[in-house]
């Protein structure tokens, strides 16, 4: 089993790339599933429903999303669409699924959304002990969890992989937009990457035109996001899983 996991997409531009290069890496990489974060895919916040659509139309299995979820109102009309997920830590009775359990190769598969409480300037429960409950849950169930942990923190991130390390299959960051160069299988067998960073806008400042990034920083004044134009990426990462033992036996990652 190859599980294709694609970073944050930001703006148009990342729908372009999809559709342009998940079709080769499917194809280089005998791609069995995949799931992408889209919580930008909206020009940098949130998704549309023509958005949610696009990313479907290209045969994309689950969808994860992150703190600008609900950064548009369209997500009302589709978050309950079982390829969608939000972080599962957002406030009870939330709408939308945290995870859900797929259906591929003979094998159950659940995909868990978590995001983190470092810096991120969203109200959540504590993401350490919704995903205890949700493993505790469905490992009885299923062959393989992998989980979306959507965080700004580095040590929040590695520390959940070791709370987890043995009890899901994998867990790989998004958020920073950055791709990570610490991919690793951990003692005792979870897979683990920090991030896996982006697909939108290349030369950018993790999406945003430069122009206006560099005056946040220079004036410490608010400035409206905006999305940067020209040449753009894909950053991915695939997992290699042992379909006898139901463990990651390959991490790769892709800068595209």
């Amino acid at each position: 089993m190859k599980i294709l996991t694609i970073g944050d997409l930001v703006g148009n531009c990342a729908i372009k790339e999809l559709k342009e290069k998940l079709p080769i890496i499917r194809k280089q990489e005998n791609i069995d599933f995949v799931i992408v974060n889209g919580e930008n895919v909206a020009e940098g916040m949130g998704m549309t429903e023509k958005n949610f659509q696009d990313i479907l139309a290209q045969k994309v299995n689950v969808i994860t999303m992150g703190n600008h979820t609900w950064g548009k109102k369209d997500i009302f009309k589709f978050i309950d669409n079982p390829q969608i997920i939000r972080p599962a830590n957002y406030s009870k009775n939330v709408c939308g699924k945290g995870y859900n359990i797929y259906e591929c190769k003979n094998k159950k598969i659940a995909v868990i959304n978590l995001i983190g409480r470092v810096d991120m300037n969203v109200l959540s429960e504590n993401p350490f002990l919704v995903a205890k409950d949700i493993v505790e849950k469905v490992q009885n169930i299923v062959d393989i969890i992998i989980i979306d942990f959507h965080a700004e923190a580095t040590a929040e991130k590695i520390a959940l992989s070791y709370y987890l390390d043995g009890k899901v299959t994998a867990i790989f960051g998004t958020h920073t937009h950055v791709q990570t160069a610490d991919e690793r299988i951990l003692p005792n067998g979870t897979a683990y990457i920090t991030d896996i960073g982006m697909t939108g806008p290349t030369n950018s400042g993790i999406g945003m035109n430069i122009e206006s990034s560099l005056k946040r920083f220079e004036t410490s004044l608010p400035e409206k996001y905006k999305i940067a134009e020209g040449e753009c990426m894909l950053n991915a990462v695939v997992f290699d899983i042992d379909d006898n033992t139901n463990k990651v036996i390959a991490i790769k990652r892709i800068i595209y």
